[in-house]
């Protein structure tokens, strides 16, 4: 007992029975706080899912429509696709982490309306792995847009042509990727209603989507290559041993972004469309140096071919909507 009843006498403080009863409660309080912590204690998956919920919340307080899909543009490949209704705002004002844009990635987003009823959450510029972001946070605009209600999801990027077929300035539609960052952002504990937890990636790249871009393309007077890309860490070039690799790999293009968000896109259910712009002849190809600034001047020059080519795509029906 606690205390002593009426006609007792309470033990000897520091006596034997008082000592161990101190302990008992003592150790029973602590363990009491200690399974109130772990009850309190966010899972991996509620801490992955709760900056995503907010960001939403952050979404909608800007009293945007919701999206049907999504378009995230490469390096120099920001291509203005009409008057705006809504924003553009900075992506920061988004995303729950610090993050900076480097030269080609303005890192904005805004909301199209390129038909009646369809509605495209555009994202000028993304982040990358090699800015010093972990694979989950590279895939949280796109993560948002899925939760946001965007089905399909259209990226753009600059990539190196490791076909030595390809030149500067070709657009190829990509067809399955080679994922070489060493990152996936499927690793850890993710909340069970995004996706299977050993998603299938046999169609990363939708089919349907593929041709409806050739077709578009070809109607358009526009050439379409087709390729499969290659996605590196980054942010040094390849080497020439390394472009080597990758051609006898079955790799026609090489970049350093693209392939977490195709897998987290994918594993969310979202159809996806992909177009490279080559931008150079990857390593030991030509001979020549390799420079960021020419990859945003070859950017620049394809900026119209793209600007007419995703613009079409978008007022199609079957991209969603």
């Amino acid at each position: 007992m606690d205390r002593a009843t009426p006609g007792t006498r309470a033990p000897e403080s520091g006596t034997e029975t008082d000592a161990g009863s101190a302990a008992g409660t003592g150790a029973a309080a602590d363990a009491g706080r200690g399974a109130a912590a772990d009850a309190a204690e966010p899972t991996a998956a509620e801490r992955l899912a709760a900056p995503l919920a907010e960001a939403v919340e952050r979404y909608d307080a800007l009293g945007w429509p919701r999206p049907d899909a999504m378009l995230v543009s490469g390096s120099g490949l920001a291509v203005d696709l009409g008057a705006s209704p809504y924003g553009p705002v900075p992506l920061q004002e988004l995303v729950p982490f610090p993050i900076h844009g480097i030269a080609g990635h303005p890192l904005t987003v805004e909301l199209l309306r390129p038909r009646e009823g369809f509605h495209v959450l555009y994202q000028r510029g993304r982040l990358h792995s090699y800015q010093g972001h972990d694979a989950h946070e590279t895939v949280f605009p796109v993560r948002l847009g899925r939760l946001l209600g965007a089905t399909t999801l259209v990226m753009t990027n600059a990539a190196g042509g490791v076909d030595p077929e390809l030149r500067p300035g070709d657009l190829v539609v990509v067809e399955d990727h080679v994922n070489l960052t060493g990152l996936n952002p499927l690793r850890g504990e993710l909340p069970a209603d995004w996706g299977p937890r050993f998603p299938d990636m046999v169609e990363a790249y939708d089919a349907g989507l593929r041709r409806l871009a050739r077709a578009t393309a070809e109607g358009l007077g526009i050439e379409l290559r087709t390729g499969v890309y290659g996605g590196v860490a980054g942010p040094s070039y390849e080497t020439p041993a390394e472009v080597r690799m990758l051609q006898g790999i079955g790799v026609h293009v090489t970049g350093m972004s693209t392939v977490l968000e195709v897998i987290a896109a994918r594993h969310l259910g979202m159809r996806v469309l992909v177009i490279s712009f080559v931008s150079n002849a990857g390593a030991g190809v030509t001979g020549e140096p390799l420079d960021h600034d020419e990859v945003l001047a070859a950017g620049a020059e394809a900026a119209a071919l793209l600007r007419t080519l995703l613009g079409e795509l978008l007022r199609r029906p079957e991209l969603g909507g």
